[in-house]
């Protein structure tokens, strides 16, 4: 075990010894489950769905808000109706739940954008001035108990670098550009580089970092070919070949990463300091989210880690959709949230989901799928970006975590009163359901009704 490999990999390797790898010369590829090698547990099932699987939870992060005229949605079941903001799910319906009306307390009534922001995963009162002041949000307790199976307890992304400073409530921006953190004062360090988190998901590191990782593990993955069962060796060609394409993808990232820090280098300059795409961030805002959540994805299906946040883009965004017709920055353009523009962008983040939880339905695992074992959230800091409402906001889950949530559902707590509308009692109910057992959690000590 090399001395600079982090301290939760070595902590972990007696644990993470039963899995399969794939090694090479500073490469390990941790593989997805295979009937041939039951390395996850037996293959026994519950309820026709695989009981040994593990279960997973990702936040996917819009700021902002949505368009409220097109995101509704009635019905149950393969009978859903969905608002046009929604129709990226449709293929999806049956295993996803609309639910609105859920708040978080202390995000209201303390001024717009950062303390609408900081604790949407915590649920935490939020202190101004210069000392940050929040708490854990609920992603780093699961990794904190989930951390020892797996050798990285989370993936926190982004797809836009933090800010700095301070907004007009007095607020940190930290609040704004962080939604994972990993203690009251900390938020966890968030990797907005899609080729340095492909490079932690596979241990990719050392001189050889530009030649293809499957090259370097060839001969061990055609060896173990030759030994799995038909369907398995079906399994690991697919897998392969996802690694291969995103591989691609990545490679071209990476050069122009390495250019960028010549250039920022050159100019005396920090890459943060920089703009997109002078920081080496892709320019093409569609291919950087679509990379990151194909690493989420391929890091569920090999158990890499069970816990992933992906801060699409932040408060107080700055990114542009050309590609949507849509002349506006996202944050002005959330200021006439009821427009066709922004509805176009409300869809689009949309699709972030449907097309991470398609990668997910797609990874057979037993009789099931990822999907079927996972909990997706998507979330946004507030319901209308022009009024900066935080009284509700929008909440998709998308998945049953091994059976544990019923999908297919339209669950509306508006009229339930504020008790019986928290946030934190859904988080309550998912950590519940992913074996971690809590009193309470920020403003919530009850579960929520329903779910």
């Amino acid at each position: 075990m090399n001395a600079s490999q982090p301290h939760y990999i070595k902590a972990n390797r007696h644990r993470v010894s039963r899995r399969t790898f794939l090694r090479g010369v500073g490469v390990a590829m941790t593989l997805p489950w295979l009937e041939s090698i039951p390395a996850w547990g037996s293959a026994s099932t519950t309820g026709g769905l695989p009981g040994p699987f593990p279960k997973r939870f990702a936040t996917l992060f819009m700021a902002c808000g949505i368009n409220s005229d097109h995101w509704w949605a009635k019905g149950t079941g393969a009978e859903m109706e969905l608002g046009k903001s929604l129709e990226p799910m449709a293929p999806l319906k049956t295993k996803m739940n609309f639910i609105t009306g859920l708040f978080n307390k202390h995000a209201t009534g303390v001024g717009i954008h950062p303390g609408q922001t900081g604790n949407i995963l915590s649920g935490a009162a939020l202190q101004k001035g210069a000392e940050l002041k929040g708490d854990i949000s609920m992603d780093q307790v699961l990794a904190n108990h989930w951390g020892q199976e797996t050798v990285q307890p989370s993936m926190v992304l982004g797809c836009e670098q933090p800010i700095t400073g301070y907004h007009e409530t007095n607020f940190s921006m930290a609040y704004s550009s962080h939604i994972s953190w990993q203690s009251k004062t900390s938020p966890v360090p968030m990797e907005v580089y899609p080729s340095l988190a492909f490079d932690s998901l596979f241990d990719n590191h050392g001189n050889q970092r530009n030649r293809s990782i499957l090259d370097r593990v060839k001969e061990q993955a055609a060896s173990l070919s030759r030994k799995v069962s038909a369907s398995d060796k079906a399994k690991l060609d697919e897998y392969l070949t996802s690694v291969r394409e995103v591989e691609k993808r990545i490679d071209a990232m990476r050069s122009t990463k390495v250019t960028a820090e010549e250039h920022a280098k050159e100019r005396g300059r920090s890459l943060i300091t920089m703009k997109r795409p002078d920081n080496g961030l892709p320019e093409d805002i569609r291919e950087h989210m679509r990379l990151m959540c194909d690493i989420v994805a391929l890091g569920f299906q090999t158990d890499k880690t069970r816990v992933a946040t992906l801060l699409l883009c932040r408060d107080i965004s700055g990114l542009f959709y050309p590609f949507l017709g849509v002349r506006s920055a996202h944050h002005p353009a959330s200021h006439d949230d009821r427009s066709d523009a922004y509805e176009k962008v409300s869809r689009y983040y949309c699709s972030q989901l449907a097309y991470l939880a398609s990668r997910l339905e797609s990874m057979q695992e037993g009789e099931g799928t990822v999907l079927d074992n996972s909990c997706l959230l998507w979330i946004s800091n507030m319901w209308s970006g022009s009024k900066h409402d935080s009284t509700k906001v929008p909440v998709l889950l998308a998945g049953g975590l091994g059976g544990t949530i019923e999908t297919g559902r339209v669950l509306d707590y508006t009229d339930k009163g504020d008790d019986n509308r928290k946030l934190c009692s859904m988080y309550l109910s998912i950590m519940d359901r992913m074996g971690v057992k809590l009193d309470r959690f920020g403003d919530a000590e009850t579960r929520l009704a329903g779910l």
